[in-house]
Protein backbone atom coordinates (compact mmCIF):
# COMPACT_ATOMS: atom_id res chain seq x y z
CA UNK A 1 0.00 0.00 0.00
CA UNK A 2 3.05 2.35 -0.39
CA UNK A 3 2.49 5.46 -2.37
CA UNK A 4 3.50 4.25 -6.05
CA UNK A 5 2.18 7.18 -8.38
CA UNK A 6 1.27 10.95 -8.81
CA UNK A 7 0.49 11.90 -4.71
CA UNK A 8 -3.28 13.15 -3.97
CA UNK A 9 -1.52 16.79 -3.84
CA UNK A 10 -0.35 17.25 -6.83
CA UNK A 11 -3.29 15.29 -8.42
CA UNK A 12 -5.18 18.89 -6.53
CA UNK A 13 -2.97 20.89 -8.19
CA UNK A 14 -3.42 19.38 -11.65
CA UNK A 15 -7.52 19.44 -11.19
CA UNK A 16 -7.60 23.39 -9.99
CA UNK A 17 -4.72 25.05 -12.23
CA UNK A 18 -3.98 28.91 -11.96
CA UNK A 19 -1.60 30.91 -13.69
CA UNK A 20 1.98 30.14 -11.99
CA UNK A 21 3.75 33.04 -10.33
CA UNK A 22 6.77 34.26 -10.26
CA UNK A 23 9.18 33.57 -7.82
CA UNK A 24 11.25 36.73 -8.64
CA UNK A 25 8.32 38.82 -7.98
CA UNK A 26 7.30 37.49 -5.16
CA UNK A 27 10.67 37.44 -3.44
CA UNK A 28 10.32 41.14 -3.96
CA UNK A 29 7.53 41.35 -1.23
CA UNK A 30 10.43 40.13 1.75
CA UNK A 31 12.42 42.82 2.57
CA UNK A 32 14.90 40.54 4.85
CA UNK A 33 16.41 39.14 1.38
CA UNK A 34 16.96 42.16 0.03
CA UNK A 35 20.75 42.21 1.86
CA UNK A 36 24.29 40.45 1.70
CA UNK A 37 25.61 38.42 4.41
CA UNK A 38 29.11 38.27 4.75
CA UNK A 39 29.95 40.36 1.40
CA UNK A 40 27.43 38.13 -0.60
CA UNK A 41 23.54 37.80 -1.58
CA UNK A 42 21.46 36.53 1.30
CA UNK A 43 20.68 32.69 0.11
CA UNK A 44 17.49 31.78 3.21
CA UNK A 45 17.59 27.80 2.79
CA UNK A 46 15.66 26.96 5.83
CA UNK A 47 12.40 27.50 5.46
CA UNK A 48 11.45 24.59 7.50
CA UNK A 49 12.41 26.26 10.21
CA UNK A 50 10.88 29.45 10.10
CA UNK A 51 9.63 31.66 7.13
CA UNK A 52 10.68 34.97 6.34
CA UNK A 53 7.78 37.50 6.24
CA UNK A 54 6.34 39.36 3.41
CA UNK A 55 6.09 43.25 3.69
CA UNK A 56 1.81 43.07 4.02
CA UNK A 57 1.96 40.93 7.19
CA UNK A 58 4.93 43.25 8.75
CA UNK A 59 2.72 46.36 7.97
CA UNK A 60 -0.73 44.78 9.02
CA UNK A 61 1.30 43.98 12.47
CA UNK A 62 2.62 47.45 12.22
CA UNK A 63 -0.99 49.08 11.99
CA UNK A 64 -2.36 47.37 14.60
CA UNK A 65 -0.04 48.33 16.96
CA UNK A 66 0.12 51.99 15.83
CA UNK A 67 -3.39 52.59 14.92
CA UNK A 68 -5.74 50.52 17.26
CA UNK A 69 -3.69 48.68 19.68
CA UNK A 70 -6.38 47.41 22.35
CA UNK A 71 -7.53 43.93 24.30
CA UNK A 72 -9.83 42.22 22.17
CA UNK A 73 -13.10 41.26 23.26
CA UNK A 74 -12.95 43.87 26.77
CA UNK A 75 -13.17 47.29 25.17
CA UNK A 76 -16.36 49.21 24.25
CA UNK A 77 -14.68 51.52 22.75
CA UNK A 78 -13.63 52.53 18.99
CA UNK A 79 -10.28 51.22 19.19
CA UNK A 80 -10.98 48.58 21.18
CA UNK A 81 -13.83 47.06 18.72
CA UNK A 82 -11.55 47.55 15.87
CA UNK A 83 -8.98 45.30 17.58
CA UNK A 84 -11.91 42.44 18.03
CA UNK A 85 -13.01 42.68 14.75
CA UNK A 86 -9.61 41.89 12.90
CA UNK A 87 -8.94 39.42 15.58
CA UNK A 88 -12.04 37.59 14.53
CA UNK A 89 -11.56 38.17 10.97
CA UNK A 90 -7.92 36.75 11.01
CA UNK A 91 -9.85 33.55 12.96
CA UNK A 92 -12.19 33.81 9.31
CA UNK A 93 -9.32 34.25 7.04
CA UNK A 94 -7.38 31.22 8.67
CA UNK A 95 -10.54 29.07 8.53
CA UNK A 96 -10.66 29.76 4.82
CA UNK A 97 -7.14 28.75 4.14
CA UNK A 98 -7.57 24.99 5.63
CA UNK A 99 -11.41 24.99 4.04
CA UNK A 100 -12.80 25.03 7.79
CA UNK A 101 -16.83 24.23 7.93
CA UNK A 102 -17.26 26.73 10.72
CA UNK A 103 -14.58 29.73 11.91
CA UNK A 104 -15.40 29.13 15.27
CA UNK A 105 -13.64 25.28 14.75
CA UNK A 106 -10.21 27.49 14.17
CA UNK A 107 -8.30 27.95 18.17
CA UNK A 108 -5.19 30.69 17.71
CA UNK A 109 -2.37 29.16 19.65
CA UNK A 110 1.23 30.07 19.86
CA UNK A 111 2.45 27.74 17.08
CA UNK A 112 1.75 23.87 16.20
CA UNK A 113 3.21 22.65 19.49
CA UNK A 114 1.05 24.32 21.85
CA UNK A 115 -2.00 22.55 19.62
CA UNK A 116 -0.68 19.58 19.86
CA UNK A 117 -0.68 19.72 23.28
CA UNK A 118 -3.67 21.30 23.65
CA UNK A 119 -5.73 18.22 22.36
CA UNK A 120 -3.05 16.02 24.45
CA UNK A 121 -4.50 17.66 27.93
CA UNK A 122 -7.72 18.13 26.82
CA UNK A 123 -8.71 15.29 24.91
CA UNK A 124 -5.89 12.95 25.91
CA UNK A 125 -6.46 13.19 29.84
CA UNK A 126 -9.96 13.01 28.99
CA UNK A 127 -10.24 9.73 26.32
CA UNK A 128 -6.46 7.48 27.00
CA UNK A 129 -6.82 5.25 29.54
CA UNK A 130 -4.75 1.82 31.16
CA UNK A 131 -3.78 0.27 28.24
CA UNK A 132 -5.44 2.17 25.28
CA UNK A 133 -2.90 2.90 22.11
CA UNK A 134 -1.86 5.59 20.28
CA UNK A 135 -0.11 5.03 17.13
CA UNK A 136 2.37 7.64 16.04
CA UNK A 137 5.23 7.15 13.16
CA UNK A 138 9.21 7.23 13.06
CA UNK A 139 9.05 10.14 11.18
CA UNK A 140 7.41 12.86 13.83
CA UNK A 141 8.60 15.81 15.07
CA UNK A 142 9.44 15.68 18.68
CA UNK A 143 6.29 18.22 19.23
CA UNK A 144 4.31 15.44 18.14
CA UNK A 145 5.96 12.64 20.02
CA UNK A 146 6.87 14.12 23.59
CA UNK A 147 3.37 15.34 24.49
CA UNK A 148 2.03 11.75 23.79
CA UNK A 149 4.96 9.99 25.93
CA UNK A 150 4.08 12.09 28.55
CA UNK A 151 0.59 11.24 28.03
CA UNK A 152 0.73 7.81 28.05
CA UNK A 153 3.47 7.50 30.92
CA UNK A 154 0.74 9.10 32.89
CA UNK A 155 -2.10 7.10 32.12
CA UNK A 156 -0.18 4.21 31.79
CA UNK A 157 -1.01 3.77 27.82
CA UNK A 158 0.55 2.66 24.95
CA UNK A 159 2.61 4.27 21.99
CA UNK A 160 3.01 2.21 18.84
CA UNK A 161 4.64 3.12 15.93
CA UNK A 162 4.53 2.73 11.80
CA UNK A 163 7.88 2.22 10.73
CA UNK A 164 9.11 3.77 7.18
CA UNK A 165 11.37 2.48 4.19
CA UNK A 166 14.67 3.69 3.98
CA UNK A 167 13.39 5.87 1.23
CA UNK A 168 11.40 7.65 3.62
CA UNK A 169 7.91 6.15 2.90
CA UNK A 170 5.35 4.75 5.26
CA UNK A 171 4.70 1.50 5.54
CA UNK A 172 1.13 0.98 5.39
CA UNK A 173 0.75 -2.65 5.48
CA UNK A 174 2.02 -2.13 9.13
CA UNK A 175 -0.12 0.54 10.17
CA UNK A 176 -2.75 -2.02 8.93
CA UNK A 177 -1.41 -4.49 11.36
CA UNK A 178 -0.97 -1.85 14.32
CA UNK A 179 -5.01 -1.04 13.77
CA UNK A 180 -6.00 -4.19 15.15
CA UNK A 181 -4.59 -2.86 18.57
CA UNK A 182 -7.86 -0.36 18.27
CA UNK A 183 -5.95 2.49 19.07
CA UNK A 184 -7.67 5.90 20.57
CA UNK A 185 -5.46 7.97 18.36
CA UNK A 186 -3.66 7.80 15.09
CA UNK A 187 -1.39 11.33 14.91
CA UNK A 188 1.08 11.76 12.21
CA UNK A 189 2.90 14.73 9.97
CA UNK A 190 1.34 15.51 7.02
CA UNK A 191 4.77 16.32 5.27
CA UNK A 192 8.21 15.66 7.24
CA UNK A 193 10.42 18.10 8.49
CA UNK A 194 12.98 16.07 7.49
CA UNK A 195 12.81 14.55 4.63
CA UNK A 196 9.52 16.35 3.11
CA UNK A 197 7.99 12.97 3.18
CA UNK A 198 3.69 13.84 1.49
CA UNK A 199 2.10 11.28 3.79
CA UNK A 200 -1.11 10.15 2.18
CA UNK A 201 -3.35 11.75 5.07
CA UNK A 202 -7.10 10.91 3.62
CA UNK A 203 -5.90 7.23 3.21
CA UNK A 204 -4.46 6.83 6.39
CA UNK A 205 -7.32 8.84 8.07
CA UNK A 206 -9.91 6.32 6.33
CA UNK A 207 -8.31 3.51 7.81
CA UNK A 208 -7.79 4.83 10.92
CA UNK A 209 -11.60 5.94 11.07
CA UNK A 210 -12.40 2.27 9.99
CA UNK A 211 -10.60 0.86 13.26
CA UNK A 212 -12.48 3.45 15.18
CA UNK A 213 -9.71 5.95 16.34
CA UNK A 214 -9.83 9.47 16.03
CA UNK A 215 -7.13 11.27 13.63
CA UNK A 216 -4.42 14.39 14.51
CA UNK A 217 -2.50 15.93 11.84
CA UNK A 218 0.86 17.77 12.16
CA UNK A 219 0.55 20.25 9.50
CA UNK A 220 3.17 22.59 10.66
CA UNK A 221 4.89 21.76 7.28
CA UNK A 222 1.88 21.44 4.81
CA UNK A 223 0.41 24.94 5.58
CA UNK A 224 2.93 27.05 3.69
CA UNK A 225 3.57 24.55 0.62
CA UNK A 226 0.19 22.28 0.30
CA UNK A 227 -3.25 22.81 -0.93
CA UNK A 228 -5.30 21.79 2.60
CA UNK A 229 -8.75 21.11 2.49
CA UNK A 230 -9.58 19.34 6.08
CA UNK A 231 -12.70 18.29 5.37
CA UNK A 232 -12.03 16.51 2.10
CA UNK A 233 -8.94 14.87 4.32
CA UNK A 234 -11.51 14.05 7.06
CA UNK A 235 -9.21 14.06 9.98
CA UNK A 236 -10.50 14.89 13.68
CA UNK A 237 -7.85 17.70 14.43
CA UNK A 238 -5.48 19.62 12.57
CA UNK A 239 -2.75 21.93 13.61
CA UNK A 240 -0.35 24.06 11.86
CA UNK A 241 1.93 27.00 12.73
CA UNK A 242 1.80 30.12 11.78
CA UNK A 243 5.62 31.37 12.04
CA UNK A 244 5.97 28.85 8.94
CA UNK A 245 3.69 30.19 6.30
CA UNK A 246 5.17 33.48 6.37
CA UNK A 247 3.28 34.58 9.83
CA UNK A 248 5.03 35.99 12.47
CA UNK A 249 6.62 33.93 15.15
CA UNK A 250 4.11 32.77 18.44
CA UNK A 251 0.95 32.84 15.84
CA UNK A 252 -0.47 28.91 14.99
CA UNK A 253 -3.91 27.20 15.11
CA UNK A 254 -5.70 23.73 15.44
CA UNK A 255 -8.58 23.54 13.80
CA UNK A 256 -10.79 20.30 15.52
CA UNK A 257 -14.43 19.55 14.64
CA UNK A 258 -17.09 21.11 17.00
CA UNK A 259 -18.51 18.23 18.77
CA UNK A 260 -14.39 17.67 20.23
CA UNK A 261 -14.30 20.85 21.05
CA UNK A 262 -17.22 21.37 22.72
CA UNK A 263 -16.79 17.73 24.55
CA UNK A 264 -13.11 18.89 25.78
CA UNK A 265 -12.43 20.44 28.75
CA UNK A 266 -10.26 23.91 28.78
CA UNK A 267 -6.67 23.69 28.19
CA UNK A 268 -5.73 26.78 30.26
CA UNK A 269 -8.03 28.77 32.41
CA UNK A 270 -8.19 32.51 33.96
CA UNK A 271 -9.60 35.56 31.85
CA UNK A 272 -11.43 35.09 28.25
CA UNK A 273 -12.27 31.22 28.48
CA UNK A 274 -14.96 31.83 31.17
CA UNK A 275 -18.67 32.83 31.17
CA UNK A 276 -18.93 33.27 34.63
CA UNK A 277 -16.68 33.08 37.81
CA UNK A 278 -17.94 32.58 41.18
CA UNK A 279 -15.91 32.02 44.63
CA UNK A 280 -16.77 27.91 43.61
CA UNK A 281 -17.38 27.42 40.43
CA UNK A 282 -16.93 28.56 37.05
CA UNK A 283 -19.24 28.57 33.88
CA UNK A 284 -16.60 28.43 30.59
CA UNK A 285 -17.16 30.38 27.37
CA UNK A 286 -18.20 28.78 23.84
CA UNK A 287 -15.60 27.66 21.79
CA UNK A 288 -13.22 29.15 20.12
CA UNK A 289 -12.83 30.93 23.27
CA UNK A 290 -12.88 28.26 25.63
CA UNK A 291 -9.58 27.58 25.20
CA UNK A 292 -7.86 30.85 24.35
CA UNK A 293 -7.26 31.69 28.14
CA UNK A 294 -6.17 35.31 28.82
CA UNK A 295 -5.05 38.01 26.71
CA UNK A 296 -4.09 36.45 23.23
CA UNK A 297 -1.29 37.82 20.59
CA UNK A 298 -3.43 39.99 18.77
CA UNK A 299 -0.91 41.19 16.48
CA UNK A 300 0.50 38.44 15.65
CA UNK A 301 -2.46 36.47 15.24
CA UNK A 302 -3.83 39.27 12.85
CA UNK A 303 -0.63 38.68 10.90
CA UNK A 304 -1.47 35.12 10.83
CA UNK A 305 -5.19 35.85 8.93
CA UNK A 306 -3.01 38.09 6.29
CA UNK A 307 -0.24 35.68 5.96
CA UNK A 308 -3.04 32.93 5.63
CA UNK A 309 -4.61 35.46 2.84
CA UNK A 310 -1.26 36.24 0.90
CA UNK A 311 -1.04 32.73 0.32
CA UNK A 312 -4.36 32.09 -0.46
CA UNK A 313 -3.49 35.22 -3.20
CA UNK A 314 -0.85 33.13 -5.14
CA UNK A 315 -2.79 30.26 -5.34
CA UNK A 316 -1.65 26.89 -3.11
CA UNK A 317 -1.55 24.64 -6.29
CA UNK A 318 1.28 27.70 -7.29
CA UNK A 319 2.88 27.09 -4.91
CA UNK A 320 3.06 23.20 -4.61
CA UNK A 321 3.73 23.15 -8.17
CA UNK A 322 6.72 26.04 -7.36
CA UNK A 323 8.05 23.80 -4.90
CA UNK A 324 7.71 20.91 -6.51
CA UNK A 325 10.09 22.45 -9.53
CA UNK A 326 12.51 23.58 -6.97
CA UNK A 327 12.70 20.14 -4.98
CA UNK A 328 13.17 18.34 -8.86
CA UNK A 329 16.29 21.05 -9.50
CA UNK A 330 17.67 20.28 -6.34
CA UNK A 331 17.36 16.30 -6.71
CA UNK A 332 18.90 16.66 -10.41
CA UNK A 333 21.79 19.23 -9.72
CA UNK A 334 22.81 18.27 -6.22
CA UNK A 335 24.41 15.00 -7.30
CA UNK A 336 25.55 15.71 -10.71
CA UNK A 337 27.20 18.76 -9.30
CA UNK A 338 28.56 17.91 -5.71
CA UNK A 339 30.45 14.95 -6.01
CA UNK A 340 29.27 12.10 -2.89
CA UNK A 341 26.99 13.78 -1.56
CA UNK A 342 24.30 12.00 0.37
CA UNK A 343 20.62 12.79 0.03
CA UNK A 344 17.78 11.21 2.20
CA UNK A 345 14.03 11.08 1.43
CA UNK A 346 12.00 10.31 -1.26
CA UNK A 347 13.71 10.65 -4.89
CA UNK A 348 10.27 11.44 -6.45
CA UNK A 349 9.39 14.84 -6.20
CA UNK A 350 5.64 14.31 -6.00
CA UNK A 351 5.99 12.90 -2.80
CA UNK A 352 7.81 14.84 -1.11
CA UNK A 353 7.65 18.62 0.06
CA UNK A 354 10.62 21.34 -0.07
CA UNK A 355 13.23 20.03 1.78
CA UNK A 356 16.05 18.31 1.28
CA UNK A 357 18.04 16.99 3.47
CA UNK A 358 21.83 16.07 2.80
CA UNK A 359 25.27 15.01 3.84
CA UNK A 360 29.04 15.50 2.69
CA UNK A 361 31.30 12.57 3.84
CA UNK A 362 33.78 13.27 6.05
CA UNK A 363 32.29 16.65 7.27
CA UNK A 364 29.67 17.29 10.01
CA UNK A 365 26.91 19.04 8.95
CA UNK A 366 28.29 21.60 11.49
CA UNK A 367 30.83 22.56 9.32
CA UNK A 368 28.93 22.53 6.32
CA UNK A 369 26.53 25.36 7.51
CA UNK A 370 29.16 27.19 8.98
CA UNK A 371 31.40 27.54 5.87
CA UNK A 372 27.85 27.91 3.64
CA UNK A 373 27.08 31.01 5.95
CA UNK A 374 30.35 32.83 5.28
CA UNK A 375 28.88 32.28 1.24
CA UNK A 376 25.15 33.79 2.72
CA UNK A 377 23.88 30.74 2.42
CA UNK A 378 21.32 29.80 5.17
CA UNK A 379 20.63 25.80 6.20
CA UNK A 380 19.55 23.76 9.24
CA UNK A 381 22.22 21.70 10.88
CA UNK A 382 21.59 18.94 13.06
CA UNK A 383 18.77 16.44 13.78
CA UNK A 384 15.93 19.23 12.99
CA UNK A 385 13.86 17.94 16.56
CA UNK A 386 13.44 14.53 14.91
CA UNK A 387 16.17 12.17 16.21
CA UNK A 388 14.11 8.80 16.49
CA UNK A 389 14.21 9.35 12.89
CA UNK A 390 17.82 10.04 12.49
CA UNK A 391 18.66 6.72 14.72
CA UNK A 392 16.21 4.94 12.59
CA UNK A 393 18.47 6.02 9.46
CA UNK A 394 21.78 5.81 11.53
CA UNK A 395 22.76 9.21 11.07
CA UNK A 396 23.92 11.83 13.95
CA UNK A 397 22.96 14.53 12.14
CA UNK A 398 22.07 16.08 8.47
CA UNK A 399 22.16 19.74 6.82
CA UNK A 400 19.11 20.22 5.44
CA UNK A 401 18.27 22.99 2.67
CA UNK A 402 14.55 24.21 2.46
CA UNK A 403 11.93 26.15 -0.02
CA UNK A 404 9.27 28.61 0.46
CA UNK A 405 7.77 30.86 -1.75
CA UNK A 406 10.17 33.22 -2.49
CA UNK A 407 13.12 30.48 -2.97
CA UNK A 408 14.32 30.43 -6.65
CA UNK A 409 16.71 27.95 -8.69
CA UNK A 410 19.59 30.69 -7.89
CA UNK A 411 18.98 29.87 -4.11
CA UNK A 412 20.07 26.39 -4.96
CA UNK A 413 22.21 27.09 -7.40
CA UNK A 414 24.30 29.41 -4.49
CA UNK A 415 23.95 26.51 -2.58
CA UNK A 416 25.80 24.09 -5.07
CA UNK A 417 28.51 26.24 -5.19
CA UNK A 418 29.00 26.65 -1.36
CA UNK A 419 29.02 23.24 -1.07
CA UNK A 420 31.86 23.08 -3.46
CA UNK A 421 33.76 25.66 -1.01
CA UNK A 422 32.87 23.18 1.61
CA UNK A 423 34.49 20.43 0.00
CA UNK A 424 37.94 22.53 -1.13
CA UNK A 425 38.13 23.68 2.66
CA UNK A 426 37.92 20.37 3.95
CA UNK A 427 39.84 18.92 0.62
CA UNK A 428 37.43 16.15 0.12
Amino acid sequence: MAITSESSVDAVAVAHPRPAFDPAVVRRDFPILDQEINGHPFVYLDSASSSQKPQVVIDAMADYYCRYNANVHRGIYTIGEQATAAYEQARARVGRFINAPDSHEIVFTRNATEAINLVSYSWGRRNIGRGDAIVLTEMEHHANLVPWQILVQEKDGDLEFIPITDDGILRLDVFEVLLRLRPKLVAFTHVSNTLGTINPVREMTEMAHAAGALVLVDGAQAAPHVPIDVQELGCDFYAFSGHKMLAPMGSGALWARRELLESMPPFLSGGEMIREVHLRRSDFNEIPWKFEAGTPAVGDSIGMGVAAEYLMDLGMDAVRAHERELVEYALDVLPREVPGIALYGPMDPSLRGGVVPFNLPDVHPHDVAQVLDRFGVAVRAGHHCTMPLHERLDLAATARASFNVYSTRGDIDALVAGLKEVQRVFDV
